[in-house]
């Protein structure tokens, strides 16, 4: 029975550092998940059968059960399980050794399978404290660091276990002749090894958060660049706009002077089209917004896109100006992208302003409905690890404000719509 048991822990593990660790999701079809239970018995009734826990069985059910739970490509499961099978193989024989010293004051002959279990709940305890104390508070997971981290904590996993391997025989077989001292001093070794993991894993989310915050500053630097060159090119139309402006005063007064009335009205309506491109569109109510707001309109313009802006604020000048750049920009840049995709590409946008908040409501088509029950969005670009960042810079300025969205998908006259709906107060509490 402590085959079985054994081999569902381990199994558990597995998908918790998967799911929780990677996010990698479960496959939908129910069949695959339960064949993967279905694998984890068999092998362990296999192995309770000819009493052995062979590594070959052992590495065939960790591979194939994560393979037939997990949706991915069938490669990267296979190494990511491997990859697994090991590294829980080093913590839980660091666990062992606590259990025996502290419990049994050294290794026993037989009967150590009463307390494995607590060996899996003290390796798992290690994997929740990674979970929560590194990952989840920095929104940093295992697939976003850099393989050269992962493979480092596989490497230095392996030297600690081969090092106390070797110190654990030779203590054992000498154990009666320490004193409580050595025990000590053994105890404080497993933990320092185990405390150089997270220190590892510290420095590899250190870099992801380093290389984030740089892609997001050159995101926002790209953005401001193509602001500032889409305001130089209306700057050199009006200039120029101005400096012909004498020839066409001048042609005016030819053409009314020899009473060429339709002529010069034709003139004027040319005049008065060439003036109307490099005047601003949109009038939010905000100087700056109104810029961010006119550029998308050229981008979409360009782009085929019906943009349509309704509603106006008195003022966002509360917003910071790298945050109404980053909030919007990734709003209206992402929107545009997905609308250009689909067959009728729009995107709407509406301000309204209340007396103690502003509410900004940007939609646009999509090519299918979007998963908006986590109320969080993954990238649908192929290179993860560089894409991404704008729904997470988007939700990261509305807290900072201490505003709320809210993401909604959804049909309209047959076409799939994707919205977000953004509130920000006016005044921050304190």
């Amino acid at each position: 029975m402590i085959y079985i048991v054994d081999n569902f822990l381990n199994y558990l593990i597995y998908l918790f550092i998967i799911y929780f660790g990677f996010k990698i999701q479960p496959r939908k079809n129910i069949i695959f998940r339960w064949l993967s239970v279905v694998v984890v018995f068999a092998a362990g009734i296999f192995n309770m059968y000819f009493e052995t826990n062979s590594p070959i069985v052992y590495v065939c059910w960790s591979v194939l059960s994560v393979c037939l739970f997990f949706k991915e490509r069938l490669l990267r499961l296979g190494i990511l399980s491997f990859a697994l099978m090991y590294f829980t193989g080093i913590m839980d024989t660091f666990s062992v050794m606590l259990i025996q010293i502290l419990l049994i004051g050294g290794a026993v002959e037989t009967g150590l399978a009463w307390w494995m279990e607590i060996a899996y709940a003290i390796s798992f305890s290690v994997y929740f404290m990674v979970y929560t104390i590194l990952l989840k508070k920095n929104e940093v997971y295992l697939n976003d660091i850099e393989y050269r981290y992962k493979v480092a904590i596989l490497v230095q996993g392996s030297i600690f276990q081969m090092f106390y391997n070797f110190v654990f025989a030779f203590f054992d077989e000498n154990h009666e002749m320490y004193g409580w001292d050595a025990y000590v001093v053994f105890f404080v070794s497993i933990v320092g090894a185990i405390y150089a993991i997270f220190l590892t894993l510290s420095l590899a989310i250190k870099n992801v958060l380093s290389n984030r915050q740089n892609k997001e500053l050159q995101s926002f630097m790209y953005m401001q660049k193509e602001q500032y060159d889409y305001q130089l090119q209306q700057s050199v139309a009006v200039r120029r706009f101005k400096h012909d402006l004498t020839n066409h005063i001048g042609v005016l007064r030819e053409l009314v002077n020899q009473k060429k009335l339709e002529e010069a009205r034709g003139y004027i309506d040319t005049i008065w089209n060439v003036q109307d491109e490099f005047e601003l569109k949109i009038h939010t109510g905000d100087s700056f917004l109104d810029v961010i707001m006119n550029y998308y309109l050229y981008i979409a313009t360009k782009e085929n896109i019906k943009f349509t802006v309704s509603g106006k604020v008195t003022t966002i000048s509360y917003i910071e100006m790298f945050d109404i750049t980053t909030l919007m920009g990734n709003v209206l840049q992402n929107a545009i992208e997905a609308s250009k995709k689909t067959n009728n590409p729009k995107v709407r946008v509406e301000f309204i302003e209340h007396k103690t908040e502003i509410f900004i409501s940007v939609s646009n088509g999509v090519v299918e409905k979007v998963n908006t029950n986590n109320n969080f969005l993954k990238t649908s670009k192929k290179d993860k690890m560089n894409h991404g960042f704008g729904f997470k810079n988007i939700i990261a300025t509305v807290e900072k404000y201490q505003g709320e969205y809210y993401m909604d998908s959804f049909m309209e006259n047959g076409e799939p719509i994707f919205k977000i709906s953004i509130a920000i107060p006016k005044e921050l509490r304190r």
